[in-house]
Formats: C-alpha cells, sequence, structure tokens
C-alpha cells in the first residue's frame, strides 16, 4: 500500500504529459525570479519542447494544449493557394513578429511558460505564463 501511495505523484504526472497539460499553475507560482535554479525548473515542468539561446541567457519555453471545440458545422471544401489564406504570422504585445501558434491535432493552446535564464545559465531571470 505504501509503494502505491509513493508511485502516486509519478501516475498523476504522466497523465497530465499525455492529456498535454504539462504546465502546472501551482508549480509556475514557485518560480522566483533570481532565486528559482535550471534544476527546479526542469523537476517541475521536465525537458523543454524549445529552448532559445541568446546572449543574455537561455530561453526555455513550454506550451499545454487541450481539446478543440467542436466546430458545429462541417466546411464544404477548402479554398487552396487563395489571396484570402490566412497569414501565418502575428504581431504580440511588445511588437515581434511571430508564428501563428498551430493546432495539434484536435488541439489548440491552453497555455505557455517562458522562462528566461541569468548568463551563468543556472538561475531564473525571468519569467511569463499566459493562459488562452
Amino acid at each position: 500500500m505504501l509503494l502505491f501511495f509513493a508511485m502516486l505523484p509519478l501516475i498523476v504526472g504522466a497523465w497530465q504529459d499525455v492529456s498535454g497539460n504539462t504546465i502546472n499553475p501551482r508549480y509556475v507560482e514557485r518560480i522566483k525570479d533570481g532565486q528559482t535554479t535550471k534544476h527546479e525548473v526542469l523537476l517541475y515542468f521536465g525537458d523543454p519542447q524549445e529552448v532559445e539561446r541568446t546572449p543574455e541567457g537561455p530561453v526555455f519555453m513550454y506550451r499545454s494544449y487541450k481539446d478543440a471545440p467542436p466546430m458545429g458545422y462541417k466546411p464544404k471544401e477548402e479554398v487552396k493557394g487563395s489571396e484570402f489564406s490566412s497569414n501565418p504570422f502575428v504581431m504580440d504585445e511588445e511588437r515581434k513578429i511571430k508564428l501563428v501558434p498551430k493546432k495539434k491535432g484536435n488541439q489548440i493552446l491552453r497555455s505557455t511558460l517562458s522562462i528566461r535564464f541569468k548568463s551563468d545559465g543556472e538561475t531564473v531571470l525571468s519569467h511569463e505564463y499566459r493562459e488562452y
């Protein structure tokens, strides 16, 4: 019985990872800029889905997905090569041009977490968590 309770966090964590909910808001609250270490971040969230190397230090990117709501209608056909096709880029609040987050199967973006580390690469400089 004791073994079951010891394995329970691993089972629950694996379920969250399979469901696409890899960013736990309670763990995000534990991140303290200037104090939290890279090791703690890796324990909370696992390996990042994307790492950006900058002169100021590395940036870890995490994304969480949720099931897309049903469309409610069936499109007749997709128009390809049309002048009305959507632009694959958007401008964020900082006026930087970025790719539109893509759907993953029948899932859409739930939340993102970016963690910027100091130049030593070991301590969190800043972090940003967004839910959509």
